[in-house]
């Protein structure tokens, strides 16, 4: 099966061709740059770059892969969750497409695409492709932007949620201290490399929900810290050294809370398999210390690959493509986009 995937959630423009399990070209067009003036996604601004884009992403994929349009056997996009303006551009597009070359369509979950993207690996030739051959039941981490999960997956394609985020995500908290510390936009990888140069001890930050039995997440009260602390000590962000240091140890605290809690969730279920997949994933201390902590205790650990981690078609194709051979149902193509669309 050959298969065009397009990817429009957020504020990246992705469209990618698999191919029987291999992903044959991967393309994106990254919004960071544009958005960075306002400290954030815009929607409408993330919807017009979308309709801009799309198209030249789209040849960009089929010529790179070497496929003409004609050849496709089916067409994916994301169908939720994500901006509602900025999934219309893609998903619209894709159906668009399916009904002009006469070929099946199918809307894909957003956050699922994420679950199942660390079983696509690099082979040492360089190709990208799904290596469900060694799938093993699992506990996952997805820890995004606006969403931090953690999800049992049973079986290929039988999964339930465990936990979730309650109100600020992981990654909300790292971006929304990081703009209390007067970083750049997307804060997250800000921190992340201000925090190799300071002391994640320095500073001593609450771990929400640490010591809870349940899987969910709470960062609003840690973001709340943080700013408190910056309003009675203003003088530490002209301070370069205790800036590194306030990045280590709010970054501390919030990787602390989403290793326990998952390597927790492992244990109780069951599973020697831990994943974790979405844009945080990126983290280098969060990668580093999931690797300790599953050699710790002895659990299998397979992490997204950094490239995979953030909005990108291919891991919505790589699933379209598993979903399609396994007989689910193919989307209507007048089909509407899922804004808001839970992981079920």
């Amino acid at each position: 099966m050959t298969l065009l995937a397009l990817e429009t959630s957020c504020d990246e423009t992705s469209a990618a061709v698999v191919r029987d399990g291999v992903v044959l070209a991967n393309v994106v067009s990254s919004q960071i740059t544009l958005h960075a003036e306002y400290g954030g996604v815009v929607p409408e601004l993330a919807a017009r770059e979308h309709l801009k884009n799309l198209l030249p992403v789209a040849q960009s994929a089929l010529a790179e892969a070497g496929i003409a349009a004609d050849r496709l056997d089916a067409v994916a996009a994301t169908q939720g969750p994500g901006l509602p303006t900025a999934l219309l551009v893609g998903f619209k597009a894709g159906q668009a497409i399916a009904f002009a070359l006469d070929k099946p369509f199918i809307g894909i979950n957003h956050h699922e695409a994420h679950l199942y993207s660390p079983w696509i690996t690099r082979g040492g030739d360089g190709t990208v492709a799904a290596d469900f051959a060694a799938f093993q039941p699992n506990i996952s981490l997805i820890v995004s932007g606006g969403h931090t999960l953690i999800v049992l997956v049973a079986s290929e394609l039988n999964h339930r949620v465990l936990g979730g985020t309650i109100d600020d995500a992981a990654g909300e908290c790292f971006d929304k201290t990081g703009k209390l510390m007067g970083l750049p936009y997307p804060a997250g990888p800000e921190i992340d490399r201000l925090a190799g140069e300071g002391n994640p001890l320095a500073f001593a930050f609450p771990r929400p929900l640490l010591h809870e039995a349940n899987d969910d997440f709470s960062f609003s009260g840690l973001k709340t810290s943080v700013r408190y602390f910056i309003r009675d000590h203003p003088a530490l962000l002209d301070d370069g050294q205790q800036v590194r240091d306030l990045c280590a140890s709010v970054q501390a605290a919030i990787i602390e809370v989403l290793v326990t809690k998952t390597l927790r969730a492992a244990r109780r279920h069951g599973v020697r398999c831990v994943t974790a997949s979405g844009g945080v994933t990126c983290n280098r201390v969060l990668r580093v210390e999931l690797e300790r902590a599953c050699a710790r205790q002895k659990f299998q650990l397979r992490l997204a690959e950094k490239s995979l981690c953030t909005d990108n078609a291919a891991m919505i194709g790589i699933l379209a493509e598993r979903k399609l051979a396994q007989g689910a149902p193919v989307s209507e193509l007048d089909a509407e986009i899922k804004p808001g669309w839970a992981l079920a």
